[in-house]
């Protein structure tokens, strides 16, 4: 079975889980990339209005079609507790393409549970897997168990 990440990461935070689950599985990564800046305050405010208000900004065309694979896995950060905005128009643009889909989130709280309802609702999927990961998780390596054990049950819904 063929798996693809695909992950948005203004920080990096979520890139270098991408990256993680991706050799795990050792198979194709895709990064989503804004089509404008998000940089400085008004960037950070941008974002968060975005992400309340459920806005579908540009993306860069993609260059892999997730339709060429079994499985994708979605990453995205959190922001004001919901799913990253380039993230949502990911999905909404490529949800009838999707076989199976796993999401990861990166996030600075434990606030993720409304996200990966909210990433279920626009793929219109039920995730084999779900790896909700915090920021000081990450900085102090605690997140390497967590992605072998999110890894682990992805390999045994059979879609790995």
């Amino acid at each position: 079975m063929k798996a693809l990440v695909v992950f948005y990461s203004m920080t990096g935070m979520t890139k270098e889980i991408a990256v993680h689950i991706s050799k795990e599985l050792d198979c194709d990564i895709e990064q989503i990339f804004d089509v404008k800046t998000r940089k400085g305050i008004l960037g950070f405010i941008k974002s968060g209005f975005e992400s309340v208000f459920r806005i579908m900004p540009k993306i860069k065309e993609v260059e892999v079609n997730p339709e060429k694979y079994d499985l994708v896995i979605i990453g995205t950060p959190i922001w004001a507790g919901n799913m990253a905005s380039p993230a949502r128009t990911y999905l909404f643009q490529n949800n009838e393409k999707l076989n199976s889909v796993a999401f990861f989130c990166t996030m600075q709280s434990n606030d993720y549970k409304k996200t990966f309802l909210e990433m279920e609702k626009v793929s219109e999927s039920e995730p084999l897997a779900c790896l909700a990961l915090t920021d000081s998780e990450i900085k102090q390596e605690k997140h390497i168990k967590k992605i072998k054990e999110f890894v682990r049950k992805i390999k045994a819904s059979g879609k790995r």
